[in-house]
């Protein structure tokens, strides 16, 4: 028998439905991470000798179940009591449980998402429950400081507690005014895993990936006549399409225009398309939508150089008009520079107030470099470089400066 896996692996993959089982359980966050918290360290005991459980994720919850037992226990004799009989029968859950929400991630999600929370702490906190993501990823996550962060998802667990907000499914009529909150929920897990921003720069995190989109196809059958999932789940799969040729061999990071196509994942790629189509007939658009209709034209071209961009600088033109960010505005950019010339986009991406953010370093670097401004464009690497923990990034980047003559030097 092969040995486990690293406890890092399964805790990545089975944490967010652990702590989702144990919330709706015991009713209570912090008893929940804890227990679970400490599952894992039992399970980083005792797996290594014992090998590798059938269920790892039953084990989990099973372990984590009996610690917050424990736990009630010691602290309250009467609340341990209600708490004993409440976890020891998990396989008979109230009837009022049973409503439009069926998963117990997915209902964590909507129930984070209670109005009486500040949008940017539902987000942080189902970041932080679901998928177990540390307060540095999540910070990176929102381009701020993890102090920030830190305070934010305090505050959101003290609000649940105080206000005795409810763990409960979501009725019907309540589900959309949940929908925002939990599609940028979704998003930010995708790009997590995507990106790969965790720390040391591993590669794609494909658990998170898988988990995006299993919740947006959960979103998708529950919610069939929103085109802002629709249009989500289809943005997701279009980026998932090109995984397979975004890296090398080696793991060093491939640009959309330099991609072997051949590679892309053309089954994802007609997936992905059709939601689309359906979202142009369903005719509402939204944001979510317009990125999709984005990597759709770019998954039409054969090649990079027959791109559209005249219709990516139009969806951008939309986008800006529902819902403006200055990364919005940087990606629109990038497109202009390929329609109107790299001075176009930089004098756009030079407007834009995102010193802070590693990718407006790197396209205003590409911009000058293909300007044959190479001092300028060799520290505008720099820059960027010291912006970002991705090591396939940070390859990149060094690559670029090293083709400018600069020797990988970063400015000081």
């Amino acid at each position: 028998m092969p040995p486990p896996p690293g406890i890092e692996r399964v805790f990545r993959a089975e944490y967010g439905r652990a702590v989702a089982v144990l919330i709706r359980l015991t009713g209570d966050i912090d008893l929940a991470e804890e227990a679970v918290q400490e599952a894992f360290a039992v399970a980083a005991e005792r797996w290594p000798a014992a090998g590798l459980p059938p269920s790892p994720a039953g084990w989990i919850i099973t372990t984590a179940r009996r610690k917050a037992i424990d736990r009630q226990r010691r602290e309250s004799a009467r609340a341990g009591h209600y708490a004993e009989a409440l976890l020891l029968h998990p396989a008979d859950p109230p009837a009022t449980e049973e409503g439009p929400v069926p998963d117990d991630r997915l209902r964590l999600v909507f129930t984070c998402c209670h109005p009486a929370l500040a949008e940017p702490a539902q987000v942080a906190l189902t970041l932080r429950l679901l998928g177990g993501l540390t307060t540095a990823e999540i910070a990176r996550a929102f381009l701020v400081a993890e102090s920030t962060m830190a305070q934010r998802i305090v505050r959101a667990k003290g609000k649940i507690r105080d206000a005795g907000i409810p763990y409960r499914v979501p009725t019907e009529a309540e589900l959309p005014d949940r929908l925002r909150p939990v599609l940028a929920v979704v998003h930010l897990v995708f790009n997590e895993g995507y990106l790969a921003t965790g720390s040391g720069g591993e590669p794609v995190r494909e658990e998170l990936c898988a988990e995006a989109i299993r919740l947006g196809r959960l979103l998708a059958a529950l919610m069939p006549d929103e085109p802002e999932v629709l249009g989500l789940l289809a943005l997701m799969l279009l980026a998932q399409s090109r995984r397979p040729a975004r890296t090398t061999a080696d793991g060093a990071l491939v640009l959309l225009a330099d991609q072997d196509r051949g590679r892309w994942d053309r089954g994802l790629v007609a997936e992905g398309q059709g939601l689309v189509r359906r979202c142009l007939r369903i005719n509402r658009p939204g944001p979510y939508q317009i990125q999709a209709a984005i990597s759709a034209v770019h998954s039409d071209a054969p090649s990079a150089g027959a791109t559209d961009w005249r219709q990516v600088v139009q969806l951008y033109d939309q986008q800006m008009a529902l819902a403006p960010t200055p990364v919005v505005a940087l990606h629109r950019a990038v497109a202009v520079a390929e329609v109107d010339g790299p001075g176009a986009g930089l004098a756009l991406v030079d407007a834009l107030d995102l010193d802070g953010h590693h990718l407006f370093h790197a396209v205003r670097a590409d911009l000058l470099r293909r300007l044959g401004r190479r001092d300028e464009a060799a520290l505008a690497y720099g820059a960027a470089l010291a912006r970002t923990r991705n090591e396939a990034e940070r390859d990149f980047l060094r690559g670029r400066l090293h083709q400018l003559g600069a020797g990988g030097r970063s400015p000081s």
